[in-house]
């Protein structure tokens, strides 16, 4: 869990897993200010967890589009197959990962 403000939010990265996964995301191209990839991130985490719908997602982690965008793309790319395998052996995901 992450403490946002005194906000502690279970459904989001925890520094630690952060620091495993954060090397594996693409770098951004020049263009638009990006939202920042820590919050896209965990609000992928959030959707799969809570199983809500991509228009549903809270605000906090930026629009929808951009969440589903990003997590099209990082599956597509191979992001999540690499991160899988920071995970120690021996020790479980938190969470299955679905399909898009």
């Amino acid at each position: 869990m992450v403490d946002h403000g005194g906000v502690i939010r279970r459904h989001e990265l925890t520094d630690q897993e952060w620091e495993l996964l954060a090397p594996l995301i693409p770098r951004a191209a020049t263009g638009r200010p990006r939202v920042e990839d820590r919050q896209v991130i965990n609000g992928m985490v959030y959707k799969i967890r809570t199983g809500i719908s991509w228009r549903d997602l809270p605000d906090r982690y930026g629009p929808w589009k951009t969440v589903y965008t990003r997590f099209r793309r990082y599956a597509l790319d191979g992001v999540f197959t690499r991160a899988l395998q920071q995970i120690p052996p021996g020790r479980p995901p938190r969470a299955p990962m679905p399909v898009p």
